[in-house]
């Protein structure tokens, strides 16, 4: 098609689609690892989905037959739920999300429903409150590495810039004030206007929750600078270990002089493993803000439905107490089990208390310590061994050889053969060779001894 038939919003390259982080996705579904139907195939390990406590919600769904079926003592609802709704979402519903996001933070933070605003999942909410905090050509500062996807929500329709916030592995990829001076400076020197810093806590990509001194830094930092600071809190509900999870909320309380620079985004995709119902949203004591925002999430709003079940399921405290503790529970159980078999063939892991993922240490698998020598690493799991797995490149990482592992969005079964496959490969000192994407045979030899063992084993669903 002739690209200037397009608006150049339309015709840009800065979309983010062609990072390594997308293109493992697309080798994923050419080829996608089945136990029964395709074992030779990619396992997906760049999918940062929680499907371990699948088995709880179905049996409150079992146990609670009306909320799907639009029924309120036995009442159908249809006909109310199928008409307009406003932007403001159903007050049942923002009620109860408000209530337990107050639980997943041990109820030490109580939030307003009235300063919450709807939006169709942290994708939408985010790219909004680029639109209310910077002008195109502004920037955000944000601590390295970082979700790659945010190259497309924060910059793609905004005109935002991302200005990173250079961090090491010599202190465990933490914020430190040398770090967020430096990314400010390197801004100025840019010429660009710093509007705020985004942060997520727990991080993704690192599995990690941010300090009280962390906090603290970040908080004086924006005072100090005059700008925002948006905590994107979507794992707040995966801490299964030591240290907690500080929601910013809880570390600004009582200082109102901060309040109004203070924004939350929050969503029910890695908790509660719902990310095809799109359901996020922005907490903020910034009326403006709530204002602006709200007006913005006509453009994405939650549907009728959703909020009518999910506001009778997180208005369950019974279900939401005994979930997130399981979920905490099997979460540390599967994380535990990947760091396990990681050690047993010498790879390490940043340590990591939260998310569904772990940031893995393969530097000393590179045949040469440069982000060339990590693409050249990266497709060989990914065509050789058949793991999808996200390099430290796609997340802006300074340092070549990191890569993100996901746990949750799999059976045991495929796990241990994901480790099983990692461990032939690097057994088979073919870690350094020259890779040709179009040569398969190396991989099914090394493979086939494992998809024997394993094929009658992995039948049962995901948990």
């Amino acid at each position: 098609m002739n690209q200037k038939l397009l608006s150049r919003k339309a015709a840009c390259n800065i979309h983010g689609q062609d990072s390594s982080y997308f293109l493992g996705w697309q080798e994923y579904e050419k080829n996608p690892y089945d136990p029964i139907t395709n074992q030779t195939g990619i396992v997906q390990m760049g999918l940062a989905e929680n499907q371990l406590c699948f088995d709880l919600i179905e049996s409150w769904l079992e146990n609670h037959p009306d909320p799907a079926a639009f029924k309120k003592d036995g009442a159908l609802l249809f006909r109310e739920l199928a008409l307009f709704q406003d932007y403001h979402g159903l007050p049942a519903f923002k009620g109860a999300l408000a209530k337990y996001m107050g639980e997943v933070r041990g109820n030490k933070v109580a939030f307003d429903p009235n300063r919450l605003v709807l939006t169709a999942g942290a994708t939408s909410a985010n790219e909004t409150l680029m639109f209310c905090l910077a002008e195109p050509g502004e920037a955000f500062l944000l601590p390295t590495p970082y979700y790659p996807g945010f190259d497309r929500d924060l910059k793609w329709r905004t005109g935002a810039e991302i200005v990173p916030i250079h961090c090491s592995s010599s202190n465990g990829f933490r914020i430190t004030k040398p770090a967020l001076e430096a990314a400010y400076q390197d801004a100025k020197k840019r010429s660009l206007r710093v509007k705020g810093v985004l942060v997520t806590n727990p991080s993704n990509p690192l599995g990690t929750t941010l300090t009280r001194y962390e906090l603290d830094i970040l908080v004086d930092f924006v005072v100090a600078k005059d700008i925002h600071l948006i905590s994107d809190e979507i794992y707040s509900g995966t801490n299964f270990d030591s240290p907690g999870f500080i929601s910013i909320a809880e570390a600004t309380k009582g200082r109102d002089n901060v309040s109004h620079r203070i924004h939350i985004v929050c969503s029910l995709s890695k908790d509660l493993g719902l990310p095809g119902f799109r359901v996020g949203a922005i907490y903020s004591e910034n009326e403006a803000v709530v204002s602006a925002a709200t007006k913005m999430s006509s453009f994405g709003m939650v549907s009728s439905q959703t909020q009518y079940l999910l506001a009778a399921l997180l208005s369950d405290k019974e279900f939401t107490d005994k979930y997130l503790l399981e979920n905490q529970k099997r979460l540390k159980e599967r994380h535990d089990m990947l760091v396990e078999g990681l050690r047993r063939i010498g790879i390490g892991c940043l340590k990591g208390s939260a998310a569904l993922f772990c940031w893995v240490d393969m530097r000393h698998l590179l045949k040469s310590n440069t982000f060339k020598g990590e693409m050249e690493l990266w497709k060989k799991i990914v065509y050789q061994v058949g793991l999808n797995i996200s390099p430290g490149s796609s997340c802006h990482c300074d340092e070549p050889g990191w890569f993100r592992v996901c746990f949750a969005n799999m059976s045991e079964d495929t796990l241990t053969l994901a480790m099983q496959r990692l461990k032939s490969f690097v057994d088979s000192g073919d870690c350094g060779s020259n890779h040709d994407s179009g040569h398969q045979r190396p991989r099914k030899q090394f493979l086939t001894k494992w998809v024997l063992r394993l094929s009658s084993t992995d039948r049962k669903s995901e948990r």
